[in-house]
């Protein structure tokens, strides 16, 4: 039996200017260099058995951002299951950070395939602030139904 790989992310927002808006990155390394639509993510990273995935999530929060998740409660936004079979728990927090602020946490990719030569790459290489409708096509496809507990959550 195949272990299934898990991911925790925090989908960070702030209401700005009357309107809601999230924190999300495009991907970084060569795949996604020239793409936008399905490019995006919310700050995610894997974890073990042996680990919470809250903890996992501000964990992967600040690797992937080189800054602190901000303090607060977060909410709880469910799982997805995105379409390599990743399943990635999530939660939403209310703050505020400045994109300029990011460093990036890197990985190390041969690139080109097949050349023997290992290149690094940022896990994300642009992190922005967006309207949750201009966020939804940028999303990869599986994390756009977090935009949308975001919302409902929210309402309530």
């Amino acid at each position: 039996m195949s272990e299934r790989r898990r991911s925790a992310g925090i989908l960070l927002f702030r209401r700005g200017q009357g309107e809601l808006e999230v924190l999300i990155g495009r991907m970084g390394g060569p795949f996604w260099a020239r793409r936008d639509e399905g490019a995006w993510t919310i700050p995610k990273g894997e974890y073990g058995e042996d680990e919470q995935p809250l903890a996992a999530a501000y964990r992967e929060f600040e690797e992937e951002l080189g800054a602190p998740a901000p303090d607060g409660g977060v909410v709880p936004l469910g799982e997805v299951r995105q379409s390599g079979g990743k399943v990635v728990t999530a939660w939403a927090l209310e703050g505020d950070l400045d994109p300029a602020r990011v460093t990036p946490g890197t990985f190390e990719l041969e690139w080109p395939r097949g050349s023997g030569r290992m290149q690094v790459f940022p896990e994300l290489d642009r992190v922005e602030w967006c309207g949750v409708d201009a966020a939804r096509p940028r999303l990869v496809t599986a994390q756009r139904v977090l935009l949308d507990r975001l919302v409902a959550e929210l309402a309530r």
